[in-house]
């Protein structure tokens, strides 16, 4: 298996050269006093250093050792804690958090790239600082100055954990059905009571304390998902003078036996009137929620891209070195009793595959966190409201059209290894393994897609489309001739999804099945389209340079792949899409 290592050319080529993220910053008061490219720069080469020194090396031996649990507490693995323990004293687990409260205040632009750095070092291991980070965003957004003095700034470090306490036994995507309870107390506080499952670092050893974000119901709440509220649950109390107090009225019942991330805790949590305080006011516990979903959702998105990463640094090194066979053309490696596999044509069909996915969710992955940047801070209202619909539009493209390629370049991964990708020993594997649960948790991708589909698209009566749409148009209207291998398939692929959409919305009005028959095609044809126009922009920018350096004439190449062999997917899609939903209920249930 081959030692990670972070791909920061790539990064700084989508960041600086293909975005020039650093205008972006300038236009952004809040930004413009606390990063810039230098300074961006600095920050991802060390995440690097960190992630393949420290987190790397614990991948493997994670996924065999696992997390264990005794008696309510959870050890993770050998190496766990004291890796957690530097990752968290260099700040990263606050690189995106508030300054007022001690986090480095860096845009999405850049915590995406040190999110994709760690997560492929050790996907187990970035879910705990993950899920921090996303705690915060809601406390830090929707809860009391009183509650963000007393745990931000320990979360920011590091230590103090953060967990999403969501779904129940019987209630997964459908959180209006939740029955964990909150009783108001004189105090001002709540008792919690209820038992939620699937919590990623509920409980486990890598920090002083961790603080449970809970969604729970008032005794007088309207029913369904308006009368759901949000808590603040730590599991140690904290006292005025912020020491921690005595443990409280909630446990760790079990940790799940999981398929794949096996050094992530994956927890049956018990509250037993563990006492709360109420983030927001009651019945918004959704939308406080959601302020974290969309940075979550397209954390998982990322998550899928990072293991894509760590699947083709193995597979191209594999690659280079097993020799197999001739060439078609005859021999390469005359000296050998073979030549390397690169030279076959499959081998390159996936290795090209998973490269021009990997460098498309890459682009596509940062443009979305370029958006998210823009909503967050912004002072204009009319730029925000447009980059807020943007980040409403494409986040559940993010999560679900990432995480889909991703077992798709995973699998190319251990195809490529052979006999050896199905042995533990080489790391691929597992890479499938962990990739399989990014399709699955923060909604499954069948969600994500109903979600694109129904409110975002027919929703909004395809005005969060239109922005997207139209910026593409831009960029293909004013492109130079020199580009025409690139915007002529882009400017059919927008065409085609145009023509779509626009019929999806009118079958959409006289029967509700079309938009569910229709929306996981529907979204990889937007996901192909919005690689596309990454791609695209990508090449305006590697064509300009190409004569500079062989990484713009190998991304020219990529490019070219993607256009010729990739993007032809969507019309295959678009049949199944234009089908309609009749096929799908021509058998009673009883038929099946």
């Amino acid at each position: 298996m081959a030692d990670y290592k972070a791909p920061l050319r790539d990064m700084r080529f989508v960041l600086n050269e293909v975005f020039e993220v650093s205008k972006l910053w300038a236009q952004l008061p809040a930004l413009a006093e606390v990063v810039d490219e230098d300074t961006a720069a600095a920050i991802l080469e060390e995440a690097g250093k960190v992630t393949a020194g420290i987190i790397a090396p614990l991948n493997r031996s994670g996924d065999e050792e696992g997390c264990s649990w005794a008696n309510g507490s959870v050890k993770t693995p050998a190496g766990f804690p004291d890796a957690y323990k530097t990752y968290a004293e260099g700040g990263w687990v606050g690189v995106g958090g508030d300054p007022v409260f001690g986090g480095m205040g860096m845009p999405k632009a850049i915590s995406a790239q040190v999110e994709e750095m760690v997560n492929s070092a050790n996907l187990s291991f970035g879910l705990y600082p993950m899920l921090t980070a996303g705690a915060c965003l809601s406390i830090n957004a929707h809860a009391s100055e009183e509650l963000k003095e007393k745990y931000l700034p320990n979360m920011y470090a590091g230590t103090w954990a953060g967990s999403m306490c969501l779904t129940e036994p019987h209630a997964g995507t459908d959180l209006g059905i939740i029955r964990t309870k909150a009783e108001p107390q004189a105090d001002g506080s709540f008792k919690i009571s209820g038992t939620k499952i699937f919590i990623t670092g509920g409980e486990h050893d890598l920090s002083e304390n961790i603080i449970h974000l809970v969604l729970a119901k008032l005794p007088d709440a309207p029913a369904g998902p308006k009368g759901i509220s949000l808590f603040l649950v730590p599991k140690f109390m904290v006292n005025a003078d912020g020491s921690l107090g005595e443990k409280n009225a909630l446990s760790c019942g079990s940790i799940e036996h999981k398929m794949g991330i096996k050094a992530s805790a994956t927890c049956v949590m018990n509250f037993d009137g563990a006492t709360g305080w109420i983030v927001d006011a009651p019945n918004k516990g959704l939308a406080a929620m959601f302020t974290m979903m969309n940075y979550e959702r397209l954390g998982v998105g990322i998550q899928g891209l990072s293991l894509g990463e760590r699947s083709y640094q193995n597979a191209v090194e594999y690659a280079r070195d097993r020799i197999q066979s001739r060439a078609p053309t005859g021999p390469q490696a005359k000296d050998k009793a073979a030549d390397p596999i690169i030279v076959h044509p499959d081998v390159r069909r996936m290795l090209l595959t998973m490269k021009a996915l990997n460098e498309g969710g890459r682009a596509f992955s940062s443009y979305v966190a370029m958006q998210l940047d823009t909503a967050k801070f912004s002072e204009d209202a009319a730029t925000r409201k447009r980059a807020e619909e943007l980040v409403a539009l494409l986040t559940p493209v993010a999560k679900a059209f990432l995480t889909d390629m991703a077992l798709e370049t995973t699998t190319h991964g251990q195809q490529i290894f052979g006999g050896h990708g199905y042995i533990r020993e080489w790391g691929q594997e597992q890479l499938i393994r962990d990739c399989r649960i990014t399709q699955i948790y923060e909604g499954t991708n069948g969600i994500q897609a109903l979600d694109l589909v129904g409110r975002k698209v027919v929703g909004s009566g395809g005005a969060f489309y239109k922005h997207f749409a139209e910026e593409i148009k831009a960029f293909t209207d004013s492109a130079d001739s020199n580009l025409a291998e690139f915007v002529t398939p882009l400017k059919e692929a927008i065409g085609n999804l145009e023509l779509m959409t626009a019929d999806l919305l009118e079958r959409a009005k006289a029967n509700p099945n079309e938009v569910g028959a229709a929306s996981v095609e529907y979204l990889q044809v937007f996901g192909y389209t919005a690689y596309a126009y990454m791609w695209a922009l990508m090449a305006r920018t590697a064509l300009a340079k190409q004569d500079q350096d062989a990484f713009y004439v190998s991304k020219l190449g990529t490019a070219r792949f993607f256009f010729a062999r990739i993007l032809p997917r969507i019309h295959s899609l678009t049949a199944s899409v234009k089908a309609g939903s009749e096929s799908l209920y021509l058998l009673d249930a009883a038929q099946f």
